[in-house]
């Protein structure tokens, strides 16, 4: 395995050398520029996989160094860390908001400075890779980024709040003002017409959150939240949450991403529900709510929900959702046992035809 190259951009001579010395003993390739312009210089040369630079510099300043930087195609997503020995507020702002991925202060240990790096480092792999596409892929990005859960530093401490079986958590047209996460038991959102009847549009259990697309885009809840069971939420404050996805810019991008996605299933659930037949819409309900709530993956899973909130969500009447699983039991597709549905051949209810 080839190492990973460094580029050093640092004045002080003695802070030059001490630094490179420990990046050398920690297996990388480092190479050193003792100005912000030699640095730029080396930086489209060398072509390396992480910059550290010095902020107040001769010739270019670190600021005008990642500018550079940004603005050449080859390095601009090089992952940048600052060396600095100023502590003020201000300048980290600064930075952070000019696109550095890091800071690390004057005066610093070995050990901050090769832990930085590693995460670093780690995270641009991660990337590259496109390695997760979902909030537990998020979670892991940000684990390796900064060493900690996000989700702990949201949660951890807070108390639970206890909801019954088809209690209203929220309600479209509310202003948010929270996220939500669950701690125990089964949630709902869904929308409603004007006669009454009921769309799901996803379902939520232990380690998930709902209730941000509102929040992050600023607009009032499209759909209501409801508990299917008795079930524990931790309610957290929308600041709490705007100061998780302000701190890195890669984690609010990826968010970002993970919205498109959720955009691109609705999507598809509108599609399905427009064009799949009776029996293709009961499967991908049933189908559904396995995916989402069989985390134990047990070879026979039972669905244990009524009838109405199955047919909210494969967006059917109940009648029709009925008939569709009689017709699936005598098929041998799926067995019924006191009101619990187990799937007997998934393999068949996912390639049925439309």
């Amino acid at each position: 395995m080839s190492k990973k190259k460094i580029l050093l951009i640092e004045d002080n001579e003695d802070i030059r050398e001490n630094t490179s010395e420990i990046l050398v003993l920690a297996n990388y390739e480092v190479h050193v520029a003792e100005n912000g312009k030699k640095g730029v210089e080396a930086a489209m040369e060398f072509l390396p996989d992480l910059i550290i630079c010095d902020i107040m510099m001769p010739e270019l300043d670190g600021y005008g160094v990642l500018h550079a930087i940004q603005r050449n195609d080859k390095i601009k997503n090089t992952p940048f860390i600052f060396l600095t020995a100023k502590s003020e507020r201000d300048d980290f702002r600064k930075g952070m908001e000019s696109g550095a991925d890091d800071y690390i202060a004057k005066p610093f240990g070995g050990i901050e400075l090769l832990n930085t790096v590693d995460r670093r480092l780690k995270k641009i792999e991660w990337l590259r890779e496109e390695a997760f596409h979902d909030i537990d892929g998020l979670v892991d990005l940000v684990n390796v980024s900064t060493g900690k859960n996000p989700w702990h530093s949201l949660t951890e401490g807070r108390s639970t709040d206890k909801y019954k079986k088809k209690q209203i958590i929220y309600a479209e047209g509310n202003r948010p003002h929270n996220i939500y996460y669950v701690v125990s038991g089964k949630v709902k959102t869904y929308k409603a017409n004007d006669d009454g009847k009921e769309l799901v549009t996803n379902l939520y259990t232990t380690g998930d959150f709902f209730g941000h697309i509102a929040l992050i885009e600023g607009k009032l809840y499209w759909d209501t939240a409801e508990t299917l069971e008795d079930s524990e939420l931790v309610i957290i404050p929308k600041t709490d949450f705007d100061r998780l996805i302000n701190t890195d810019k890669e984690v609010a991008m990826k968010f970002i991403q993970i919205l498109a996605e959720n955009v691109s299933f609705k999507e598809s659930q509108l599609l399905a529900m427009a064009y799949n037949s009776l029996r293709k819409k009961v499967a991908d309900a049933l189908l559904m709510v396995r995916k989402k709530y069989d985390q134990d993956k047990e070879v026979k899973f039972s669905i244990d929900m009524t009838r109405e909130s199955l047919a909210n969500i494969a967006g059917t009447a109940t009648e029709s959702l009925v008939r569709t699983l009689s017709d699936f039991k005598n098929e041998k597709l799926i067995d019924i046992v006191d009101g619990k549905i187990t799937l007997l051949d998934q393999e068949k209810l996912e390639n049925l035809v439309n």
